[in-house]
């Protein structure tokens, strides 16, 4: 018997060993698919000086989660993010979180955690019909006493088009549920505080087709834990990333120390270190510089066009607000990205870089006349009678449509190839940068 005991010692003693240097290692940022929110979650985690590195899926296949403590996973569409890891990524995130490790998903994160997607939580989402598909803004929280609300400031924090938690199984524990949206906060098109006016949530849904009454969200779960394994999983429609956010970044600091269960560095803010960056001595930019310059100027054309149209307004400096019957969001995501190769390249002389951006020029400057040309037509339609962005009965409007968007609603066509480009170059800027833990 004491040869067996001395054996499983043995076993167990590389196990403890691996966990604690983990610990020790802050959290892999998941970038797949993740697009413009990955890009509000990164910002969240630099401002707060929080240990991270971003990881694709291919490096959690090949098993970088092995020197982490938390995996977190930002917003985007959780399908394409279930997708993209593959079968083996899937299993590397279970068996990560299985011994130990944290996992924290916002929004398309918090939804890849469910049981359609990776399983950790025995949670499933509302279908579109029941939920409350179009809110978005501030509103306000009620908490249940946990760790990860110490410090709060306030009880107010921001939601963007979130899903909805449907059926949920034992161990699950709710720690916030949603109280009352914000006057300044929206459902679809519809500014809340001004509905409230004349309460007319009925008859405009009966308009719109689409649950957008804000009231129905109250008392719905928006923070959840539950266990897989001896790991801990929480899930969060609240986007405690929100750029300018102070509270959620308090939030957010204390979900990774709790995730990490304390042993990471979250508690204390870092300086961020910067990496030296080859740059050019010429007093001329770079060619990579000014070819970024020009897609931006483009994109930023595109922007303004659907401002002067009454398309859209901007939210914050990453989220436009735009009107129902147009795909406000792929085009915010679009020139984000771009503004955000502008910021990062500066003078790089990565040849891959130039190669990457005189490729996607070929490709980008049509996709924007073509896009210009599908708002103008969308703006004119929106006079005429009720559309939706995948419902209209112009069968140029339909054309331009699936030529550019395909008629996939997580993102499709012309849009996704160029958005994948884009989003290489900015995972390698953002490599080049100080994300490093």
């Amino acid at each position: 018997m004491k040869k067996r005991s001395s054996i499983h010692k043995k076993a167990e003693k590389p196990l403890i060993k691996k966990r604690t240097r983990h610990a020790e290692k802050g959290a892999a940022l998941l970038w797949d698919e993740s697009f413009l929110w990955g890009i509000m979650a990164y910002a969240a985690l630099k401002k707060l000086g929080l240990p991270f590195k971003l990881v694709r899926a291919e490096d959690v296949r090949a098993g970088c989660l092995d020197d982490y403590s938390v995996i977190f996973v930002p917003g985007g569409w959780s399908s394409n993010k279930l997708k993209s890891l593959g079968d083996e990524g899937a299993e590397a995130i279970r068996g990560f979180v299985r011994d130990g490790g944290g996992y924290l998903g916002f929004c398309g994160g918090a939804g890849l955690a469910t049981s359609d997607g990776l399983g950790l939580l025995d949670v499933r989402r509302k279908p579109t019909t029941e939920r409350v598909p179009s809110f978005s803004g501030r509103i306000r929280v009620k908490t249940q006493k946990h760790d990860i609300w110490n410090g709060m400031p306030d009880s107010i924090f921001h939601a963007w088009w979130p899903p909805q938690f449907g059926a949920m199984g034992k161990g699950i524990r709710v720690l916030a549920r949603y109280g009352k949206a914000l006057s300044d906060s929206f459902s679809s098109d519809l500014n809340t505080g001004d509905i409230a006016i004349t309460d007319r949530w009925t008859e405009l849904e009966q308009i719109y087709k689409i649950n957008l009454d804000p009231s129905r969200i109250a008392g719905e779960p928006t923070v959840i834990e539950g266990r897989y394994g001896e790991g801990k999983v929480i899930l969060s429609l609240i986007h405690f990333d929100t750029i300018d956010d102070c509270s959620g970044g308090i939030i957010l600091r204390n979900l990774l120390n709790y995730l990490s269960n304390g042993h990471g560095s979250f508690k204390k803010y870092e300086t961020p270190k910067r990496n030296p960056q080859k740059r050019s001595t010429s007093s001329e930019p770079s060619l990579s510089l000014a070819i970024a310059s020009e897609l931006e100027s483009a994109a930023s054309d595109l922007i303004d066009l659907g401002i002067r149209n009454f398309l859209w307004f901007w939210r914050n400096p990453l989220l436009l607000q735009w009107r129902r019957g147009v795909r406000g969001l792929e085009y915010c995501t679009l020139y984000v990205m771009i503004r955000q190769i502008t910021v990062l390249i500066q003078d790089s002389l990565d040849p891959e870089i130039e190669k990457s951006l005189m490729g996607l020029k070929k490709k980008l400057l049509p996709f924007l006349r073509k896009a210009a040309e599908l708002l103008m037509r969308e703006r004119i339609a929106l006079q005429q009678g009720h559309i939706s962005y995948e419902r209209c009965d112009d069968a140029a409007i339909q054309a331009l449509r699936e030529d550019l968007f395909s008629k996939s609603k997580s993102y499709g066509g012309q849009f996704k190839e160029l958005l994948d480009e884009i989003d290489c170059i900015v995972c390698r800027l953002l490599n080049g940068q100080d994300n490093c833990i």
